[in-house]
């Protein structure tokens, strides 16, 4: 059984009493239904799980009603039990498949009857933003779940006491002993191989962490299967082939050392931001793709000042990008010398910043200089320079230092923990520490 700390998030809603319906928004296949399902069933006296993809005439409830007074007793009709809303938690799954059930949300925040709703779906984002009813705003609570990041990772890899040390390392800036400095890199290496999909960490685990007995074919699968949402939940044909032209080419951007920036023309020759416009912000709806903003000005705030004509996108989940680039799990394990290991680490850091919720941006001179990504908290506006290798040569840092004179800078590399010259040593496989306080 994996911990997931999305638990602590449900948990949260709960004891703020569970009045306004929540809604899961997250990519196929990271475990919604499992952990929402895990949840309801340890929180609450009763629960009433409902797929409404595959129960059309529950559906159609919907369809005829948005009227929490008639819903019920329909419900309890079809489900052949009686329901008492004090003591149950109600599932709605696969949402995305009715309009009228997500607009019938504000009615039972607004119902007199303790209604308690959790409610989750593939591409939830994508239906949300080409809404055509009016959604209920303010009266639904949205949450973004997202991949299994490094240190649920290594919860279920049980190691549970190294990111205890870890932790204590990051809190002092202490290097971690070298036996376990290693140790951890190669479990970081091997969950870029692996990456935050439940089933694959699974399989993963299931092998004795062996990597060799990995099965490579779930990374693949789940390609697949994304691909296959495109022609499902798109409006047309031409519409899901630009997507997916869209999506594949994110690893080829990535792969461009000069600037990682997004290039239209990387997608197909004669590309425009007015053809592919509409397909970038589907997958970034669908949390398939994680846009990052360009700053230009380095001023607070820092969303104030972002360029969003130029981007980078990453993918959502760093064992996809592995396979979808073709990179061969031995390249990986052993630090072969390899230019786009820079792309994969900066993709994985993307992944982290997000699972803590941390705004994703970064900044440009131009050709000049790049830093890999910006973070606001106490001290201000923090550099964070991301390095696939021990070699921390860089002459964009050294550029941003003198002209904006940042508290510190943050160096995420495969170094130990270190503090020296302003600059603040973070091992790749520490990521997970980095917090920005709401």
């Amino acid at each position: 059984m994996m911990k997931r700390f999305f638990e602590k998030e449900l948990l949260k809603w709960k004891k703020q009493g569970a009045k306004k319906p929540l809604m899961v928004v997250g990519v196929r296949q990271i475990g919604k239904t499992y952990t929402i399902s895990k949840f309801c069933k340890e929180n609450f006296e009763d629960f009433v799980f409902i797929d409404l993809e595959k129960n059309e005439n529950i559906r159609k409830i919907f369809e005829e009603s948005i009227d929490p007074e008639i819903i019920l007793p329909e419900l309890e009709i079809r489900l052949q039990r009686k329901i008492d809303v004090e003591k149950t938690v109600f599932f709605f799954d696969e949402v995305q498949v009715s309009e009228r059930f997500i607009v019938s949300l504000k009615y039972f925040n607004e119902s007199d009857k303790p209604f308690k709703i959790v409610c989750a779906g593939s591409l939830l984002g994508v239906k949300i933003n080409r809404f055509n009813s009016s959604f209920p705003v303010g009266k639904v609570k949205l949450l973004n779940m997202y991949p299994m990041n490094f240190e649920e990772f290594l919860m279920a890899c049980n190691e549970e006491l190294l990111i205890d040390k870890i932790k204590s390392c990051y809190k002092d800036f202490k290097a971690m002993p070298e036996d376990l400095h290693k140790h951890s890199i190669n479990l970081y290496r091997k969950y870029l191989c692996v990456g935050g999909m439940p089933e694959a960490i699974s399989n993963f685990v299931e092998n004795n962490q062996d990597i060799l007995l990995f099965d490579k074919n779930i990374s693949e699968m789940l390609i697949d299967m994304y691909l296959a949402d495109m022609s499902k939940y798109t409006t047309s044909k031409i519409e899901s082939v630009k997507i997916e032209k869209v999506y594949k080419s994110i690893s080829v951007q990535l792969g461009n050392e000069t600037s990682k920036r997004f290039a239209y023309n990387k997608i197909e020759s004669g590309a425009s931001k007015r053809k592919f416009e509409s397909s970038i912000d589907w997958l970034v709806s669908s949390g398939m793709a994680i846009n990052c903003n360009m700053i230009e000005t380095i001023r607070i705030p820092l969303k104030a000042y972002e360029n969003t004509n130029m981007f980078k996108l990453y993918l959502s989940d760093i064992g996809m990008l592995t396979s979808i680039s073709g990179l061969n799990f031995s390249d990986v394990l052993l630090d072969n010398d390899f230019i786009y290991k820079g792309a994969i680490a900066e993709n994985y850091v993307a992944c982290e910043f997000l699972n803590k919720a941390i705004s994703l941006n970064y900044w440009s001179s131009g050709r000049s200089a790049e830093i890999d990504f910006l973070l606001y908290n106490d001290d201000g506006i923090i550099p964070v320079e991301v390095k696939s290798s021990e070699n921390n040569k860089s002459q964009s840092l050294k550029t941003y230092v003198e002209k904006y004179q940042p508290k510190y800078s943050f160096r995420i590399s495969s170094r130990n923990f270190g503090f020296e010259n302003e600059i603040k040593s973070i091992p790749l496989y520490a990521v997970f520490c980095i917090k920005i306080e709401k």
